[in-house]
């Protein structure tokens, strides 16, 4: 019996989540999330899951109800989207410091204001600082497994933190396309049942997220980046692991896309990578040497392996679906801080595209790599970022 179907890609995140048996769910709708927390709601109602659903009225308490439940001993899960996950953000920070594991479905869509329902990363970025380990997705498939690989990733006992899995909301959460799914057996064999070593028990009281002395934060803080760190390590293996698995080898904590002897690189992440890997085939086409870096872990910043493929080209660019207002894109600005005083190092160009939804084609792309090309041999300044597509009929 065939385990392909064509499903929507928010069906298959929710059965991803189901494969994974989850004792608690929390959520609260908001677009382009919804479908996923729709299709949990259904499968639950057909007896399809024994899991807990605690509706709330806010996606704060969403993300109240998982910590509290991951602090109990349960395995828990919730998504959300952009001002949603604003509104998590506090609880996001605790659930971290608190080294509280459980999975969230970061669904991609622009911030306010001015309101819009359409995607970049801006929502997902913005929590970059606060602890929370984030993975990138290209394709309904990649999500579906992806997923799954998150559960393992946040449960084990020397990371322990909040896994938030990023995808492009509408145009993979509401796009059909084949996904092959995971026999359950093979899913159970994988990820075991979560037994924490430390959970809430009345038989065992026990304080946590309690209030700390001047001399006792920052080895909290430093607890949380060691646990980044060897999630650097450990994030390849549980990949790999599942690969040997299922067949299919998305990369590591990156992929790289014919870098071997690529003079110009792009460096991107989420669904538009599909749209970049035509467009450096195209060019390879008539001879020009691109490649592209795919960042499929984007905390913890993959600057190591990042720098194994870009090391010998001539220039990095970069294409960010966020903005950090008074400076430059995130990706650029993570990758030019570890670069910086590195010998014979590469240019990084930092391009911001795709703020809002606003479409990046093969054009879109070919035009990037073209004013990389510029900058470098006519020796232009070096922008802060160079802001895509504007229109000029809009700006004041």
């Amino acid at each position: 019996m065939s385990n392909v179907k064509v499903v929507e890609g928010s069906e298959a995140v929710a059965l991803a989540v189901k494969g994974c048996r989850p004792e608690v769910i929390s959520a609260y709708p908001i677009s382009p999330q919804t479908h996923i927390v729709e299709w949990l709601a259904k499968m639950m109602a057909n007896g399809e899951m024994d899991t807990e659903y605690v509706r709330v009225e806010s996606e704060f308490s969403a993300a109240s109800v998982i910590s509290g439940s991951s602090a109990a001993g349960s395995r828990s899960y919730t998504a959300s989207s952009s001002q949603g996950l604003l509104l998590m953000t506090e609880v996001l920070y605790c659930s971290a410091g608190m080294r509280l594991p459980f999975v969230i479905t970061g669904v991609n869509r622009a911030l306010s204001a001015p309101i819009t329902i359409q995607i970049d990363h801006q929502d997902t970025v913005s929590l970059r600082d606060s602890g929370v380990i984030q993975f990138y997705v290209e394709s309904s498939q990649e999500a579906y497994d992806a997923h799954i690989a998150a559960f393992k990733v946040a449960e084990d006992p020397q990371i322990l933190l909040p896994v938030m899995v990023c995808m492009d909301g509408w145009i993979l959460t509401h796009s059909y396309e084949r996904v092959n799914f995971i026999e359950q057996k093979k899913i159970d064999s994988f990820l075991p049942p979560f037994r924490p070593a430390n959970y809430l028990d009345v038989n065992n009281p026990k304080a946590w997220g309690s209030y700390s002395e001047e001399n006792m934060l920052m080895e909290f803080k430093y607890s949380v980046q060691q646990a980044m760190q060897y999630g650097k390590k450990r994030i390849p293996e549980i990949f790999a692991e599942l690969a040997r698995i299922t067949g299919r080898d998305h990369g590591g904590l990156i992929e790289a896309y014919r870098t071997e002897d690529a003079e110009v690189i792009l460096l991107a992440m989420g669904s538009v990578v599909g749209t970049i890997k035509e467009a450096v085939d195209e060019l390879r086409s008539i001879g020009k040497k691109v490649g592209l870096v795919k960042i499929r872990c984007y905390r913890p910043f993959p600057h190591e392996a990042i720098w194994e493929v870009i090391k010998a080209a001539k220039v990095v660019a970069v294409m960010d679906a966020s903005f950090s207002m008074g400076s430059e894109g995130a990706i650029g600005m993570d990758l030019k801080a570890k670069l910086c005083g590195m010998r014979d190092a590469p240019l990084v160009f930092d391009f911001i595209a795709g703020l809002g939804g606003r479409e990046i084609n093969l054009k879109t792309v070919r035009r990037i790599v073209e004013k990389a090309e510029e900058m470098l041999n006519k020796g232009l300044p070096l922008p802060e970022s160079y802001w895509v597509d504007l229109n000029p009929e809009i700006l004041p």
